[in-house]
Protein backbone atom coordinates (compact mmCIF):
# COMPACT_ATOMS: atom_id res chain seq x y z
CA UNK A 1 0.00 0.00 0.00
CA UNK A 2 2.98 2.31 0.30
CA UNK A 3 4.12 4.19 -2.79
CA UNK A 4 6.43 6.77 -1.26
CA UNK A 5 7.28 8.24 2.11
CA UNK A 6 9.49 11.01 3.37
CA UNK A 7 12.70 10.07 5.16
CA UNK A 8 12.06 9.89 8.90
CA UNK A 9 8.37 8.89 8.58
CA UNK A 10 8.90 5.34 9.81
CA UNK A 11 11.04 6.48 12.74
CA UNK A 12 8.33 8.99 13.74
CA UNK A 13 5.65 6.27 13.71
CA UNK A 14 7.79 3.93 15.81
CA UNK A 15 8.64 6.67 18.30
CA UNK A 16 5.14 7.72 19.48
CA UNK A 17 1.43 7.82 18.77
CA UNK A 18 1.20 10.08 15.71
CA UNK A 19 -1.75 12.01 14.28
CA UNK A 20 -2.15 11.77 10.51
CA UNK A 21 -4.76 13.11 8.15
CA UNK A 22 -6.25 12.32 4.76
CA UNK A 23 -8.25 14.88 2.77
CA UNK A 24 -11.61 13.89 1.27
CA UNK A 25 -13.46 15.87 -1.37
CA UNK A 26 -17.09 16.52 -0.31
CA UNK A 27 -18.62 17.16 -3.76
CA UNK A 28 -21.13 14.31 -3.17
CA UNK A 29 -22.93 13.02 -0.08
CA UNK A 30 -21.32 9.61 -0.42
CA UNK A 31 -17.83 8.23 -0.77
CA UNK A 32 -17.12 5.94 -3.73
CA UNK A 33 -14.66 3.07 -3.80
CA UNK A 34 -11.94 5.33 -5.20
CA UNK A 35 -11.87 6.91 -1.71
CA UNK A 36 -11.52 3.52 -0.05
CA UNK A 37 -7.75 3.29 -0.49
CA UNK A 38 -6.98 6.30 1.69
CA UNK A 39 -9.77 5.35 4.13
CA UNK A 40 -8.16 1.91 4.52
CA UNK A 41 -4.83 3.67 5.20
CA UNK A 42 -6.50 5.52 8.09
CA UNK A 43 -8.08 2.27 9.31
CA UNK A 44 -4.73 0.43 9.37
CA UNK A 45 -3.17 3.49 10.96
CA UNK A 46 -5.69 3.49 13.83
CA UNK A 47 -5.35 -0.27 14.31
CA UNK A 48 -1.61 0.28 14.75
CA UNK A 49 -2.32 2.66 17.65
CA UNK A 50 -2.08 6.00 15.83
CA UNK A 51 -4.69 8.77 15.60
CA UNK A 52 -6.47 9.30 12.26
CA UNK A 53 -7.95 12.62 11.19
CA UNK A 54 -10.37 12.70 8.24
CA UNK A 55 -10.40 16.15 6.69
CA UNK A 56 -13.44 17.08 4.63
CA UNK A 57 -12.19 19.55 2.02
CA UNK A 58 -15.13 21.94 2.17
CA UNK A 59 -12.99 24.92 1.14
CA UNK A 60 -10.53 23.22 -1.22
CA UNK A 61 -13.32 21.09 -2.72
CA UNK A 62 -14.87 24.29 -4.00
CA UNK A 63 -11.95 25.26 -6.21
CA UNK A 64 -10.64 22.05 -7.77
CA UNK A 65 -7.28 20.34 -7.64
CA UNK A 66 -4.88 20.42 -10.60
CA UNK A 67 -3.44 17.00 -9.81
CA UNK A 68 -6.80 15.29 -10.22
CA UNK A 69 -9.05 16.97 -12.75
CA UNK A 70 -8.76 18.63 -16.10
CA UNK A 71 -11.78 20.84 -15.38
CA UNK A 72 -12.60 23.06 -12.43
CA UNK A 73 -15.28 22.12 -9.92
CA UNK A 74 -18.59 23.69 -9.07
CA UNK A 75 -19.04 25.92 -6.07
CA UNK A 76 -21.01 24.25 -3.26
CA UNK A 77 -23.26 26.22 -0.93
CA UNK A 78 -22.74 25.76 2.81
CA UNK A 79 -25.95 23.78 3.40
CA UNK A 80 -24.98 21.21 0.74
CA UNK A 81 -21.47 21.09 2.17
CA UNK A 82 -22.73 20.37 5.70
CA UNK A 83 -25.12 17.69 4.44
CA UNK A 84 -22.30 16.01 2.48
CA UNK A 85 -19.96 16.19 5.48
CA UNK A 86 -22.54 14.58 7.77
CA UNK A 87 -23.25 11.77 5.30
CA UNK A 88 -19.54 11.08 4.69
CA UNK A 89 -18.91 11.13 8.46
CA UNK A 90 -21.51 8.38 8.95
CA UNK A 91 -19.83 6.26 6.28
CA UNK A 92 -16.37 6.79 7.78
CA UNK A 93 -17.68 5.59 11.16
CA UNK A 94 -17.90 2.09 9.65
CA UNK A 95 -14.13 2.09 9.21
CA UNK A 96 -12.84 4.34 11.98
CA UNK A 97 -13.58 4.61 15.70
CA UNK A 98 -14.65 8.20 16.38
CA UNK A 99 -16.49 7.62 19.65
CA UNK A 100 -14.20 5.79 22.05
CA UNK A 101 -12.36 7.38 24.97
CA UNK A 102 -9.07 6.06 23.56
CA UNK A 103 -6.35 8.67 22.96
CA UNK A 104 -6.25 7.61 19.29
CA UNK A 105 -9.99 8.08 18.63
CA UNK A 106 -10.49 9.39 15.09
CA UNK A 107 -11.50 12.99 14.43
CA UNK A 108 -13.51 14.56 11.57
CA UNK A 109 -12.67 18.14 10.57
CA UNK A 110 -13.65 20.46 7.71
CA UNK A 111 -11.19 23.00 6.31
CA UNK A 112 -14.09 25.33 5.48
CA UNK A 113 -14.29 26.04 9.22
CA UNK A 114 -10.87 27.70 9.33
CA UNK A 115 -10.83 29.08 5.78
CA UNK A 116 -14.23 30.82 5.58
CA UNK A 117 -13.19 33.84 7.72
CA UNK A 118 -9.61 34.01 6.43
CA UNK A 119 -9.22 37.13 4.27
CA UNK A 120 -7.26 37.00 1.03
CA UNK A 121 -4.92 39.78 2.24
CA UNK A 122 -4.09 37.94 5.44
CA UNK A 123 -3.62 34.68 3.58
CA UNK A 124 -1.11 36.03 1.04
CA UNK A 125 0.71 37.91 3.82
CA UNK A 126 0.85 34.97 6.29
CA UNK A 127 1.21 32.04 3.91
CA UNK A 128 1.95 33.19 0.35
CA UNK A 129 5.25 34.84 1.19
CA UNK A 130 6.78 31.61 2.53
CA UNK A 131 6.82 29.74 -0.78
CA UNK A 132 8.33 30.94 -4.04
CA UNK A 133 6.58 30.67 -7.39
CA UNK A 134 9.63 28.70 -8.61
CA UNK A 135 9.01 26.12 -5.86
CA UNK A 136 5.32 25.84 -6.77
CA UNK A 137 6.02 25.65 -10.54
CA UNK A 138 8.40 22.74 -10.03
CA UNK A 139 5.59 20.45 -8.84
CA UNK A 140 4.74 17.65 -11.29
CA UNK A 141 0.99 18.35 -11.10
CA UNK A 142 1.57 21.98 -12.15
CA UNK A 143 4.15 21.15 -14.85
CA UNK A 144 1.82 18.55 -16.33
CA UNK A 145 -1.08 20.98 -16.64
CA UNK A 146 1.02 23.83 -18.01
CA UNK A 147 2.63 21.66 -20.66
CA UNK A 148 -0.50 19.73 -21.53
CA UNK A 149 -1.14 19.40 -25.23
CA UNK A 150 -4.79 20.20 -24.74
CA UNK A 151 -3.79 23.81 -24.02
CA UNK A 152 -6.21 23.98 -21.10
CA UNK A 153 -3.74 25.97 -19.04
CA UNK A 154 -4.27 26.57 -15.33
CA UNK A 155 -6.20 29.26 -13.52
CA UNK A 156 -4.67 31.14 -10.59
CA UNK A 157 -7.34 29.50 -8.42
CA UNK A 158 -6.05 26.04 -9.23
CA UNK A 159 -2.44 27.14 -9.01
CA UNK A 160 -3.08 28.34 -5.45
CA UNK A 161 -4.58 24.96 -4.48
CA UNK A 162 -1.29 23.63 -3.12
CA UNK A 163 -0.97 26.71 -0.88
CA UNK A 164 -4.42 26.06 0.57
CA UNK A 165 -3.69 22.36 1.10
CA UNK A 166 -0.34 23.33 2.62
CA UNK A 167 -2.13 25.67 5.01
CA UNK A 168 -4.49 22.86 6.07
CA UNK A 169 -1.47 20.81 7.08
CA UNK A 170 0.04 23.77 8.97
CA UNK A 171 -3.29 24.40 10.74
CA UNK A 172 -3.62 20.75 11.80
CA UNK A 173 0.05 20.68 12.83
CA UNK A 174 -0.49 23.70 15.09
CA UNK A 175 -3.98 22.82 16.40
CA UNK A 176 -4.11 19.00 16.40
CA UNK A 177 -0.42 18.07 16.68
CA UNK A 178 -0.69 16.44 13.24
CA UNK A 179 2.70 15.25 11.97
CA UNK A 180 1.77 13.21 8.90
CA UNK A 181 -0.39 13.65 5.80
CA UNK A 182 -1.35 10.66 3.67
CA UNK A 183 -2.98 10.41 0.23
CA UNK A 184 -2.71 9.01 -3.29
CA UNK A 185 0.63 9.20 -5.09
CA UNK A 186 -0.68 12.07 -7.27
CA UNK A 187 -0.93 14.16 -4.08
CA UNK A 188 2.81 14.00 -3.29
CA UNK A 189 3.48 17.55 -4.54
CA UNK A 190 0.63 19.08 -2.53
CA UNK A 191 1.58 17.16 0.63
CA UNK A 192 5.25 18.12 0.49
CA UNK A 193 4.24 21.78 0.01
CA UNK A 194 2.61 21.43 3.44
CA UNK A 195 5.72 19.92 5.04
CA UNK A 196 7.80 22.76 3.56
CA UNK A 197 5.36 25.39 4.86
CA UNK A 198 5.50 23.85 8.35
CA UNK A 199 9.31 23.92 8.22
CA UNK A 200 9.50 27.54 7.05
CA UNK A 201 6.67 29.08 9.07
CA UNK A 202 6.67 27.01 12.27
CA UNK A 203 10.21 25.62 12.22
CA UNK A 204 8.64 22.17 12.67
CA UNK A 205 9.12 18.76 11.12
CA UNK A 206 6.25 16.97 9.39
CA UNK A 207 6.04 13.95 7.13
CA UNK A 208 4.37 12.58 3.98
CA UNK A 209 3.22 9.09 2.99
CA UNK A 210 1.42 8.14 -0.23
CA UNK A 211 -0.22 5.01 -1.53
CA UNK A 212 -0.21 3.88 -5.17
CA UNK A 213 -3.10 4.96 -7.40
CA UNK A 214 -5.16 1.83 -7.87
CA UNK A 215 -5.75 0.83 -11.48
CA UNK A 216 -7.23 -2.21 -13.17
CA UNK A 217 -4.94 -4.79 -14.76
CA UNK A 218 -5.96 -3.50 -18.20
CA UNK A 219 -4.85 0.01 -17.25
CA UNK A 220 -8.43 1.29 -16.89
CA UNK A 221 -9.59 3.46 -14.01
CA UNK A 222 -10.37 1.55 -10.83
CA UNK A 223 -13.92 1.81 -9.53
CA UNK A 224 -15.51 3.15 -12.69
CA UNK A 225 -18.15 1.06 -14.43
CA UNK A 226 -20.27 1.80 -17.48
CA UNK A 227 -22.92 3.26 -15.19
CA UNK A 228 -20.40 5.48 -13.35
CA UNK A 229 -18.77 5.29 -9.94
CA UNK A 230 -19.32 2.43 -7.50
CA UNK A 231 -20.68 4.26 -4.44
CA UNK A 232 -20.70 3.23 -0.78
CA UNK A 233 -24.25 4.56 -0.30
CA UNK A 234 -26.88 1.90 -1.14
CA UNK A 235 -29.09 4.65 -2.66
CA UNK A 236 -26.58 5.05 -5.50
CA UNK A 237 -25.10 1.54 -5.77
CA UNK A 238 -27.19 -1.30 -4.34
CA UNK A 239 -25.38 -3.84 -2.12
CA UNK A 240 -26.04 -6.41 -4.89
CA UNK A 241 -24.31 -4.28 -7.54
CA UNK A 242 -21.53 -3.44 -5.09
CA UNK A 243 -20.98 -7.14 -4.37
CA UNK A 244 -21.04 -7.96 -8.09
CA UNK A 245 -18.36 -5.33 -8.81
CA UNK A 246 -15.86 -7.09 -6.53
CA UNK A 247 -16.96 -10.56 -7.60
CA UNK A 248 -16.27 -9.75 -11.26
CA UNK A 249 -12.75 -8.30 -10.99
CA UNK A 250 -10.01 -10.18 -12.84
CA UNK A 251 -7.80 -12.75 -11.06
CA UNK A 252 -4.82 -10.37 -11.12
CA UNK A 253 -6.86 -7.51 -9.71
CA UNK A 254 -8.45 -9.72 -7.03
CA UNK A 255 -5.00 -10.70 -5.74
CA UNK A 256 -4.01 -7.02 -5.56
CA UNK A 257 -7.27 -5.66 -4.14
CA UNK A 258 -7.64 -8.25 -1.36
CA UNK A 259 -4.38 -6.97 0.15
CA UNK A 260 -5.60 -3.37 0.12
CA UNK A 261 -9.32 -3.50 0.87
CA UNK A 262 -9.55 -6.19 3.57
CA UNK A 263 -8.12 -6.85 7.02
CA UNK A 264 -7.08 -10.41 6.11
CA UNK A 265 -3.62 -11.45 7.23
CA UNK A 266 -0.81 -12.20 4.79
CA UNK A 267 -1.11 -15.92 5.69
CA UNK A 268 -4.85 -16.00 4.91
CA UNK A 269 -4.27 -14.25 1.58
CA UNK A 270 -1.42 -16.63 0.64
CA UNK A 271 -3.77 -19.60 1.19
CA UNK A 272 -6.45 -18.00 -1.01
CA UNK A 273 -3.89 -17.25 -3.76
CA UNK A 274 -2.82 -20.94 -3.77
CA UNK A 275 -6.48 -22.03 -3.95
CA UNK A 276 -7.03 -19.65 -6.87
CA UNK A 277 -4.02 -21.08 -8.74
CA UNK A 278 -5.27 -24.62 -8.18
CA UNK A 279 -8.89 -23.93 -9.21
CA UNK A 280 -9.29 -20.50 -10.85
CA UNK A 281 -12.81 -21.36 -12.06
CA UNK A 282 -13.99 -21.46 -8.42
CA UNK A 283 -12.80 -17.85 -7.93
CA UNK A 284 -11.97 -18.13 -4.19
CA UNK A 285 -10.12 -14.79 -4.22
CA UNK A 286 -13.00 -12.86 -5.77
CA UNK A 287 -15.59 -14.50 -3.51
CA UNK A 288 -13.67 -13.72 -0.33
CA UNK A 289 -12.84 -10.18 -1.47
CA UNK A 290 -16.50 -9.48 -2.34
CA UNK A 291 -17.61 -10.91 1.01
CA UNK A 292 -15.15 -8.94 3.15
CA UNK A 293 -15.71 -5.58 1.46
CA UNK A 294 -19.53 -5.91 1.23
CA UNK A 295 -19.80 -6.77 4.95
CA UNK A 296 -17.42 -3.94 5.89
CA UNK A 297 -19.26 -1.29 3.84
CA UNK A 298 -22.84 -2.56 4.21
CA UNK A 299 -23.54 -5.46 6.62
CA UNK A 300 -23.58 -9.23 6.85
CA UNK A 301 -27.31 -9.22 6.09
CA UNK A 302 -26.71 -7.15 2.93
CA UNK A 303 -23.95 -9.56 1.89
CA UNK A 304 -26.22 -12.60 2.40
CA UNK A 305 -28.99 -10.92 0.36
CA UNK A 306 -26.51 -10.15 -2.44
CA UNK A 307 -25.33 -13.78 -2.54
CA UNK A 308 -28.94 -14.98 -2.59
CA UNK A 309 -29.81 -12.48 -5.35
CA UNK A 310 -26.83 -13.71 -7.41
CA UNK A 311 -27.99 -17.31 -7.10
CA UNK A 312 -31.41 -16.34 -8.54
CA UNK A 313 -29.82 -15.43 -11.84
CA UNK A 314 -26.98 -17.94 -11.92
CA UNK A 315 -28.13 -20.88 -9.78
CA UNK A 316 -31.11 -23.00 -8.81
CA UNK A 317 -32.71 -20.73 -6.28
CA UNK A 318 -36.26 -20.93 -4.99
CA UNK A 319 -39.30 -18.78 -5.58
CA UNK A 320 -39.08 -17.88 -1.88
CA UNK A 321 -35.69 -16.21 -2.44
CA UNK A 322 -37.12 -14.28 -5.38
CA UNK A 323 -40.07 -13.03 -3.32
CA UNK A 324 -37.68 -11.75 -0.65
CA UNK A 325 -35.90 -9.37 -3.05
CA UNK A 326 -36.65 -5.69 -2.70
CA UNK A 327 -37.58 -3.82 -5.88
CA UNK A 328 -34.20 -2.12 -6.39
CA UNK A 329 -32.28 -5.40 -6.13
CA UNK A 330 -34.77 -7.21 -8.36
CA UNK A 331 -34.27 -4.57 -11.07
CA UNK A 332 -30.47 -4.71 -10.61
CA UNK A 333 -30.40 -8.51 -10.89
CA UNK A 334 -32.48 -8.48 -14.07
CA UNK A 335 -31.00 -5.35 -15.55
CA UNK A 336 -30.77 -5.85 -19.31
CA UNK A 337 -33.30 -8.70 -19.64
CA UNK A 338 -36.20 -8.04 -22.07
CA UNK A 339 -39.11 -6.25 -20.40
CA UNK A 340 -42.78 -6.09 -21.32
CA UNK A 341 -45.42 -3.77 -19.95
CA UNK A 342 -48.78 -5.42 -19.28
CA UNK A 343 -52.01 -3.72 -18.23
CA UNK A 344 -52.69 -4.22 -14.51
CA UNK A 345 -56.34 -4.91 -15.35
CA UNK A 346 -55.34 -8.24 -16.93
CA UNK A 347 -54.00 -9.43 -13.57
CA UNK A 348 -56.98 -8.06 -11.66
CA UNK A 349 -59.32 -10.20 -13.73
CA UNK A 350 -56.88 -13.12 -13.91
CA UNK A 351 -55.25 -14.07 -17.21
CA UNK A 352 -54.31 -17.48 -18.59
CA UNK A 353 -50.53 -17.98 -18.71
CA UNK A 354 -50.67 -18.92 -22.41
CA UNK A 355 -52.55 -15.69 -23.28
CA UNK A 356 -50.27 -13.59 -21.07
CA UNK A 357 -47.03 -14.86 -22.62
CA UNK A 358 -48.11 -14.76 -26.27
CA UNK A 359 -50.72 -12.00 -26.66
CA UNK A 360 -49.99 -9.56 -23.78
CA UNK A 361 -46.19 -10.03 -23.81
CA UNK A 362 -44.36 -11.61 -26.75
CA UNK A 363 -42.26 -14.05 -24.72
CA UNK A 364 -43.28 -16.76 -27.22
CA UNK A 365 -43.89 -16.27 -30.92
CA UNK A 366 -46.86 -18.68 -30.90
CA UNK A 367 -49.08 -20.64 -28.54
CA UNK A 368 -47.88 -23.89 -30.12
CA UNK A 369 -44.26 -23.07 -29.26
CA UNK A 370 -45.22 -22.30 -25.68
CA UNK A 371 -47.33 -25.49 -25.28
CA UNK A 372 -44.38 -27.66 -26.31
CA UNK A 373 -42.00 -26.01 -23.84
CA UNK A 374 -44.54 -26.15 -20.98
CA UNK A 375 -45.00 -29.90 -21.61
CA UNK A 376 -41.25 -30.50 -21.37
CA UNK A 377 -41.06 -28.45 -18.12
CA UNK A 378 -39.13 -25.59 -19.68
CA UNK A 379 -41.24 -22.60 -18.54
CA UNK A 380 -41.16 -21.06 -15.06
CA UNK A 381 -43.08 -18.15 -13.60
CA UNK A 382 -41.47 -16.52 -10.56
CA UNK A 383 -39.07 -19.49 -10.32
CA UNK A 384 -41.89 -22.06 -10.15
CA UNK A 385 -42.34 -24.51 -13.03
CA UNK A 386 -45.49 -23.87 -15.03
CA UNK A 387 -47.33 -27.20 -15.16
CA UNK A 388 -50.48 -25.96 -16.88
CA UNK A 389 -50.48 -23.49 -19.77
CA UNK A 390 -54.01 -22.37 -18.81
CA UNK A 391 -53.09 -21.58 -15.19
CA UNK A 392 -54.53 -18.23 -14.09
CA UNK A 393 -52.02 -15.51 -13.28
CA UNK A 394 -53.50 -12.93 -10.88
CA UNK A 395 -52.38 -9.90 -8.88
CA UNK A 396 -51.27 -12.21 -6.06
CA UNK A 397 -48.49 -13.47 -8.37
CA UNK A 398 -46.93 -10.01 -8.72
CA UNK A 399 -43.52 -9.55 -7.09
CA UNK A 400 -43.36 -6.25 -5.17
CA UNK A 401 -46.97 -5.80 -6.39
CA UNK A 402 -45.61 -5.02 -9.84
CA UNK A 403 -43.44 -7.69 -11.55
CA UNK A 404 -43.65 -11.20 -13.00
CA UNK A 405 -40.43 -13.04 -13.79
CA UNK A 406 -40.68 -15.49 -16.70
CA UNK A 407 -37.98 -18.04 -17.47
CA UNK A 408 -37.92 -19.75 -20.86
CA UNK A 409 -35.48 -22.64 -20.92
CA UNK A 410 -32.45 -22.38 -18.66
CA UNK A 411 -31.05 -18.99 -19.47
CA UNK A 412 -33.71 -16.76 -21.01
CA UNK A 413 -35.41 -14.40 -18.59
CA UNK A 414 -38.17 -11.86 -19.20
CA UNK A 415 -39.60 -9.28 -16.81
CA UNK A 416 -43.29 -8.37 -17.05
CA UNK A 417 -44.25 -5.07 -15.48
CA UNK A 418 -47.85 -4.35 -14.47
CA UNK A 419 -48.78 -0.79 -15.39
Amino acid sequence: MIHDMMPGTEEQLQKEMTSAYVGIDPTADSLHIGHLVSVMMLKHFQRAGHRPIALIGGATGMIGDPSMKSAERNLLDEATLRHNQESIGKQLAKFLDFDSEAPNAAKLVNNYDWMKEYSFLNFIRDIGKHLTVNYMMAKDSVKKRLSSESNVGMSFTEFSYQLLQGYDYLFLYQNEGCRLQMGGSDQWGNITTGTELIRRKAGGEAFALTCPLITKADGGKFGKTESGNVWLDPRYTSPYKFYQFWLNVSDGDAEKYIKIFTDLTKEEIDVLVKEQEAAPHLRPLQKRLAKEVTIMVHSEAAYNSAVEASSILFGNSTSEALKNLDEATLLDVFNGVPQFEVSREAFQAGVKAIDLLTEQAAVFASKGEMRKLVQSGGVSINKEKLADQDALITESSLLNSKYILVQRGKKNYYLLIAK
